[in-house]
This record gives C-alpha cells, sequence and structure tokens, in this order.
C-alpha cells in the first residue's frame, strides 16, 4: 500500500465528523520530534515503554499523527501505529495524546485509522493492550475467548533498566 493510500485509509470517526482544529494523516518522517515529544510523558509516567528514535521511525512506517493548527503553526499532538505480525495478527502500538487534547476523540480516530490499514492488508485480529479496557470495549475490542484466555508477560529485565536504555 503506498503512503498516499495510507494516508486516506479508515474511517474519520464514528460521527463522520473530526474534531474541529485537527487533521489526521499517516505519520511521515518529519514527524519525528513532535512523536518523541507526544510519547515522552507517558513514557515517564510509566504508562508506555521507551521506545528509540529508531524504533519510532519504524512504528511511523504504519502509523499515523493527529495534528492541531494553532494560528500559523501545526503541532504533532496524537500519535498510534499497527504492527503488522502475520495475516492472523496485529498490534496496536503507541497510542498517546497530548493532555490538553484529550477528550475530542482523537484517541478513537488514531486507533481506528490503525485499524482500517490493518483490515486493508488482510489481518484477521487487532489487539491493544492498554490499562484503559474500558476505551477499547468502546472501540469494539472485546477478548477472543472472554473468561478463559488473558495475555500475561514474563518480565526478562527490569522496566527502569529497559527505559534508561537509549
Amino acid at each position: 500500500m503506498s503512503r498516499e493510500d495510507q494516508q486516506n485509509v479508515g474511517p474519520d470517526s464514528g460521527s463522520g465528523k473530526l474534531p474541529v482544529g485537527y487533521t489526521f494523516r499517516a505519520a511521515d518522517t518529519e514527524d519525528l520530534h513532535g512523536i518523541v515529544a507526544v510519547l515522552e510523558p507517558f513514557v515517564q509516567n510509566e504508562v508506555l515503554l521507551r521506545r528509540s528514535e529508531a524504533e519510532i521511525s519504524n512504528l511511523i512506517g504504519t502509523g499515523f499523527v493527529a495534528v492541531h493548527q494553532a494560528d500559523a503553526e501545526a503541532h504533532v499532538v496524537g500519535f498510534c501505529s499497527v504492527e503488522i505480525y502475520s495475516k492472523k495478527l496485529a498490534e496496536i502500538l503507541s497510542l498517546a495524546v497530548a493532555g490538553q487534547h484529550q477528550g475530542h476523540g482523537i484517541g478513537g480516530l488514531l486507533v481506528q485509522k490503525c485499524i482500517a490499514l490493518a483490515k486493508a492488508k488482510g489481518v484477521m485480529e487487532v489487539m491493544a493492550i492498554s490499562s484503559s479496557e474500558q476505551f477499547l470495549h468502546s472501540l469494539g475490542f472485546d477478548y477472543t475467548l472472554p473468561h478463559q484466555k488473558r495475555a500475561l508477560f514474563y518480565p526478562l529485565r527490569d522496566r527502569a533498566e529497559f527505559n534508561d536504555l537509549k
């Protein structure tokens, strides 16, 4: 799928309206520093794992940004990416919306863009790991096998040690 096609993937929102003053588009390498700035507070608060700039650059290829136009300047205020593992599974990664821009449906729209990209690539299922189960349910996520299986993780390194890696 070309970058131009990716920009047009996915619904604008459930209601068909974009929040006023915001645009949503495929992420570009020129967005890297804006994306890092949006992610950093979430990393500091240990809501998201730290990723190197190289890792974020890789996510940009299947990521989307929300941009807010204020006066003459446009700023990246949200980011989300989808990592496609196989035709069976993809994962939503690094969803973040800058604090003062939360509550406008931006995160949901970014996730919808990622879901639409995975669907266009023929993926069967998209998973997401989040501290906000209610948010994911509102977007249509649910357990594949309710009441039977949950994702569990075995840490191989201390999170603080990982966050210190640059």
